[in-house]
């Protein structure tokens, strides 16, 4: 099935929920995702545009390596400087141009890669009623795709920003992209912001 919005438009209900777009990813971080500055300003005027039904979140570091069980542990052996006790606070905060909007946008944070890890995301779909969601940031094929999947899981319309979505290699964003139009078309569109916005009722 080619990209768009092949299940028609999308409902004021529904929300914009823009993953990780954070200083912890941006140049000159370890973890910086050198396509985050492509997006940014696509990004930004969408995030203006459907403010209300906006959504931040922020990865957030545990304290130190052995707050984390199993392989999470391994994972901070090998990224220990950005632990909690070590990293630079301002790392964890979003980017400058999004922090103008919140408040009154919430920002949710979690340790782990789903979103739907911290309840709150889901008590506020729940609380605005909303079936579809939107998704912009990175990375599309870590925090993204675990989200993703969490949300298809839970019966929502997911809706990929083509434009808004970045990764730090290129070979697995096109290749998850793929993935989604190939198995996934029931549940997950892939469409411009441009579109998104068009097909989105207020």
């Amino acid at each position: 099935m080619m990209p768009g919005l092949q299940h028609g438009p999308l409902d004021a209900a529904a929300v914009h929920l823009c993953i990780d777009m954070q200083r912890l990813f941006a140049p000159g971080s370890p973890w910086q995702v050198p396509w985050l500055v492509k997006i940014l300003s696509r990004v930004e005027r969408f995030a203006e545009a459907v403010a209300a039904q906006t959504i931040f979140t922020r990865f957030i570091p545990p304290p130190n390596k052995h707050d984390v069980p199993g392989t999470w542990r391994r994972f901070y052996e090998r990224w220990d400087e950005l632990t909690l006790h070590r990293i630079d606070p301002d790392l964890l905060e979003l980017v400058e141009p999004l922090q103008a909007f919140c408040p009154p946008v919430p920002v949710l944070d979690r340790w782990r890669y789903s979103c739907f890890t911290n309840p709150r995301l889901g008590a506020l779909l729940r609380e605005r009623r909303s079936s579809a969601i939107v998704v912009t940031g990175g990375e599309s094929d870590v925090c993204v795709l675990a989200t993703v999947m969490d949300a298809v899981d839970l019966g929502y319309r997911v809706v990929i920003a083509t434009d808004g979505v970045c990764s730090s290699a290129d070979s697995t964003h096109d290749a998850i992209m793929s993935l989604y139009h190939a198995r996934f078309s029931q549940q997950i569109e892939t469409a411009s912001l441009e579109e998104i916005r068009d097909a989105w009722r207020s």
